[in-house]
C-alpha cells in the first residue's frame, strides 16, 4: 500500500457547545480518489477548513508525508501542496483566466510577460483535457468552466492533494462527465483527490474508496467495491431511505394559476409558452445553459422579458421587479444562494423573516423579535435546519443548511406560485427526501410549483409534467408517468430520433 500523502488523525473541533469534529480520522493516498460522504452538519465543511488552515483543530494532528504539521493559514496549507475547490467557484471575475490561474504564485511583477503567461495557462488547461481561452474574463465563464480554472490553479501550484467539495452540484450531465475525466487524469498523475458529494451514484462511479462520517465522527472507510449504496445511506443517516425517489404524483390539480404565452428575452430564451395549475408540480429539465433559470428570473422580475404575456389567475400582469412578483404571490428559490438567495452575514432568523419583515412590525415600526424567533424556530424544526443558535450568521452554516434557510425564507411568504431552482443542490440524501416531501405537501395545499433541476431522478420523482428546454426553447413535454431518463435526455441533448410523448 502506498504511504499516505495526508493524514488527519483524531481531529476534534468545537464551536461553543457544538462539536463539529469528534476524533475524526481520514487518510489520503496519492493516485486515488477518496470519497467523503455524510449528511449536512456531519462535519465535512469543518474538516475541509481544518485541512486548509482556515480553522485550527482543538485536538489531533495533521500529518503530511509522515511529518506532523500545523496549518495556521491557507497559504501554509497551499505551501504543503494542498488545494481545494468549492461548490461556489472562487474566481476573480474581472481578471482573465490566465491571471486567475497564476494569481497565487508571486506578487505581481512590474512587467508581465503576457505571451508567456497565456502560453503557460494554455499548457496547464491542456493537461486537464479541456478547452478554455486563457484570455477570457473569468466572470464570463460558466460554473463548469470556472471550476476548471480553479483546478488549473491547483495544478499550477503542483498540488498533491485536491479537495473537491460538491463539484458537480450545478453541472449538467455532460459537464459532470468532463469533471470525471479531469478527476481521473489527476489520479493518473498521482494526485490524491478527496471527492465530497451527496450524489451517491457519482461516488460509486468515480471513487476508489469511500469514508462515511456522521455527527463529526468517523463511521467507516472501505474500498468502493466492498460497500453498497444502501449500506452507505444507512451509515450516513441511520435510517432506511429506500424508495426515497419513488414517484408520488399530485393527488388533485385545480384551475390554471400561471399562463405564459410567447415569452422571450434576447440572448436567453425565445417564444416560451406553458401553463401551471394549482397543486401541480411542473419540472423544467435540460442541460445547464438551456435557458431554464432565465425563464424563472423573468417570472420573478429579476430579468424581465422583452416580449410575451404573463397571466396570474386569469389576469394579465407585468412583473417588473421581485417586489411586484411577491405581491402577486410568487416566490423564487434561487440556485445561487450567495448572490440571490440569502444574506450570509445576517442571522438565520433575519434571513427567514426578511421577505415578510413588515408583518413583524408593530404600529411604531418596531420588530416583534419574539414572533420572528417563533416562526424561525418553526421552520428550523420543519426543515431540520442544523444550527446551534438561530442568531448565528447563515454564512457559518454548511451549504446544505444554507439551502434550507433559503427555502424557509420563501415558504414563510406563503406563496401561491413557487419557483424552485435546483431545490436540493448541496443537500444530503436524508434532507433531500424531506424537501421532496415539503414540495409535495405544498402542492397538496394548492400551491403551483415550477421546479428547475439538473437531477433527473429528482425530476422523475416529483413531476406531474416535464418540459424539456434546449438552447432557450421548449423542445418537448412529457406527462410525469411517461418521462424516462432516456426520453428526457434524448431531447435535452438534441439527439435525432425519438420525440416527446
Amino acid at each position: 500500500m502506498t504511504a499516505p500523502v495526508l493524514e488527519m488523525r483524531e481531529i476534534s473541533k468545537a464551536f461553543g457547545n457544538t462539536r463539529a469534529l469528534d476524533a475524526f480520522s481520514i487518510s489520503l493516498e496519492p493516485g486515488t480518489i477518496h470519497a467523503l460522504v455524510g449528511e449536512n452538519g456531519a462535519g465535512k465543511s469543518t474538516l475541509i477548513k481544518v485541512m486548509m488552515g482556515i480553522h485550527q483543530p482543538d485536538a489531533g494532528s495533521i500529518v503530511v508525508d509522515g511529518r506532523e504539521v500545523t496549518f495556521r493559514t491557507t497559504q501554509e496549507a497551499q505551501a504543503a501542496a494542498l488545494a481545494a475547490i468549492y461548490q461556489e467557484p472562487m474566481v476573480f471575475p474581472d481578471l482573465d483566466v490566465a491571471e486567475n490561474i497564476f494569481i497565487n504564485h508571486h506578487a505581481r511583477p512590474a512587467f508581465v510577460r503576457w505571451r508567456a503567461l497565456y502560453d503557460e495557462a494554455s499548457a496547464v488547461i491542456k493537461r486537464l483535457g479541456v478547452s478554455v481561452d486563457p484570455r477570457r474574463p473569468a466572470g464570463s465563464l460558466t460554473l463548469a468552466e470556472q471550476q476548471t480554472v480553479e483546478i488549473a490553479r491547483a495544478i499550477s501550484l503542483d498540488a498533491r492533494v485536491l479537495i473537491m467539495d460538491e463539484p458537480s452540484a450545478s453541472l449538467s450531465d455532460h459537464e459532470v462527465r468532463r469533471l470525471f475525466g479531469i478527476a481521473r487524469a489527476l489520479r493518473a498523475a498521482g494526485v490524491a483527490v478527496l471527492y465530497i458529494s451527496h450524489r451517491l451514484e457519482e461516488v460509486f462511479e468515480i471513487a476508489d474508496t469511500v469514508t462515511v462520517m456522521r455527527d463529526g465522527k468517523h463511521v467507516s472507510t472501505r474500498p468502493i467495491a466492498d460497500i453498497t449504496e444502501e449500506r452507505v445511506v444507512a451509515e450516513m443517516v441511520g435510517r432506511d431511505m429506500q424508495g426515497r425517489f419513488k414517484r408520488m404524483p399530485s393527488a388533485q390539480t385545480g384551475d390554471v394559476l400561471l399562463r405564459v404565452e410567447g415569452l422571450s428575452r434576447a440572448g436567453a430564451f425565445h417564444d416560451v409558452s406553458f401553463t401551471v395549475r394549482k397543486g401541480e408540480i411542473l419540472c423544467f429539465s435540460g442541460l445547464v445553459g438551456a435557458g431554464r433559470t432565465d425563464v424563472a428570473l423573468a417570472l420573478f422580475g429579476i430579468a424581465p422579458p422583452d416580449h410575451g404575456r404573463i397571466e396570474i389567475a386569469g389576469q394579465p400582469v407585468t412583473i417588473s421587479s421581485p417586489a411586484v412578483a411577491q405581491r402577486h404571490g410568487i416566490a423564487y428559490v434561487s440556485e445561487d444562494r450567495r448572490k440571490l438567495g440569502i444574506a450570509m452575514a445576517e442571522t438565520v432568523t433575519a434571513n427567514i423573516t426578511l421577505p415578510m419583515l413588515d408583518s413583524y412590525c408593530g404600529p411604531l415600526g418596531l420588530v416583534d423579535k419574539r414572533a420572528e424567533s417563533a416562526d424561525a424556530d418553526t421552520f428550523r424544526e420543519r426543515l431540520d435546519i442544523r444550527a446551534a443558535d438561530l442568531n448565528m450568521p447563515v454564512g457559518t452554516l454548511s451549504g446544505g443548511n444554507q439551502q434550507k434557510v433559503m427555502l424557509a425564507k420563501w415558504l414563510n411568504t406563503k406563496p401561491r406560485l413557487l419557483l424552485v431552482d435546483e431545490p436540493t443542490r448541496g443537500i444530503d440524501i436524508g434532507a433531500k427526501a424531506e424537501v421532496h416531501r415539503i414540495i409535495r405537501d405544498l402542492a397538496a395545499q394548492g400551491v403551483a410549483i415550477v421546479i428547475i433541476s439538473s437531477d433527473l431522478p429528482e425530476v422523475l420523482s416529483l413531476a406531474d409534467r416535464v418540459i424539456v428546454m434546449r438552447e432557450g426553447r421548449f423542445v418537448g413535454e412529457f406527462q410525469g408517468e411517461s418521462a424516462t431518463d432516456e426520453s428526457v435526455m434524448h431531447l435535452a441533448v438534441g439527439a435525432a430520433g425519438r420525440g416527446a410523448a
